[in-house]
């Protein structure tokens, strides 16, 4: 999934930094602002308990199968409804129970009614973010998925995993430049490709971990970790606003919207995303922070300057920085924005933490 800020990128340089410093001390790796959650999926291939969170309900469907499921699943519930194949392994289970979702007819619900041509013509706007044959897939889908819980045919890990391939798959089909902020006037060429679940990967750790979908600033006073990973927001744009259609396929819950790009009432705003709070915010956490390590991504166009970033951390300790030049995210090329530039500085700031209650 294309998302601003994404280290998937970074993956080799984040590890390669936190092991040189970290080296094998501590086992529990706290990614707090996880968002599709990149990070806290490579670490769990490695072996670390994980603890994940994100404000945005989207992000913590994705993190609740990605981090909290380990094991294949078996849709015991669904036997009766698809019925299951002799010697059908548990992964083909779970292709089976996709297969039969994508070949559901499509139906006229919130999404085709206000985020595809016809329906929203109908409704007095014109937002063309998914066609008119995917959006009332995804409609039946997401339908499908929410009777199937309510009647207890799916567990609740199953019910996150349908979730988490029903959000990647239809973010391939959107008339978009990786943003919901707006859609394109022309339909492009995957969003025109019908819309077939391709299940999301499982990924197998032994480990306990919790994933939450909270407010970092209060979480951090409930958790104790041994890496502590910050990659908050770093500019102006919500990520409630930039994904807000995400937000509504995850919660389904007909919200109240508005404007050209039929936005939700009530999107969630952080404190992270302006000049006026970002330091109070972060100084907030970084003081509160129960860890013996702190890692903090941060690229050279944030909001929040280095020197004070920098000035945070080391109340808490010795101070370090890692950084590594990358391409530019670019998802505002086909809106006309003014690109500063293709290339991006990450800076890793790290810090020793001098706290002695943490095991």
């Amino acid at each position: 999934m294309n998302y601003i800020g994404s280290k998937y990128s970074l993956l080799d340089f984040l590890e390669t930094s936190i092991k040189q410093v970290v080296g094998m001390d501590g086992k529990v790796f706290c990614d707090l602002f996880a968002g599709t959650g990149a990070v806290g999926a490579h670490f769990k291939k490695l072996g670390y308990q994980i603890i994940a969170n994100d404000l945005q309900y989207y992000g913590y469907v994705l993190n609740r199968h990605y981090i909290g499921n380990n094991r294949p699943l078996q849709f015991n519930g669904l036997k009766g409804i698809i019925p299951r194949q002799n010697g059908t392994l548990l992964e083909s289970r779970m292709n089976e129970v996709c297969d039969y979702l994508s070949q559901l007819e499509g139906v006229e619900g919130f999404l085709y009614n206000h985020y595809a041509p016809t329906g929203s013509l109908r409704n007095g706007n014109h937002r063309q973010f998914f066609t008119d044959e995917n959006a009332g897939k995804c409609d039946a889908i997401r339908m499908q998925i929410e009777t199937w819980k309510d009647n207890g045919n799916i567990t609740d890990d199953e019910y996150f995993f349908l979730l988490t391939t029903l959000l990647e798959n239809i973010d391939a089909r959107a008339n978009t430049a990786s943003v919901y902020a707006a859609f394109l006037k022309e339909i492009k060429r995957t969003a025109l490709t019908p819309l077939r679940l391709k299940p999301a990967v499982l990924i197998e750790n032994d480990m306990a971990h919790r994933v939450f979908n909270a407010d970092a600033n209060k979480l951090i006073t409930q958790i104790q970790c041994d890496i502590l990973y910050l990659d908050p927001p770093y500019n102006h744009r919500q990520y409630s606003s930039n994904y807000h259609i995400l937000e509504t396929i995850a919660r389904y819950d007909n919200p109240s919207i508005h404007g050209k790009t039929g936005l939700r009432d009530e999107g969630l705003r952080s404190a992270y995303c302006s000049r006026h709070s970002v330091k109070q915010a972060f100084n907030d956490l970084i003081c509160k922070a129960k860890a013996k390590h702190i890692f903090v991504s941060y690229n050279n166009e944030g909001i929040m300057p280095l020197d004070d970033i920098q000035r945070i951390l080391e109340q808490r300790g010795p101070y370090q920085c890692f950084m590594k030049r990358y391409k530019r995210f670019q998802a505002d090329v086909q809106t006309n924005r003014n690109i500063k530039g293709t290339e991006t500085v990450e800076y890793l700031h790290y810090v020793n933490v001098n706290y002695v209650d943490v095991k």
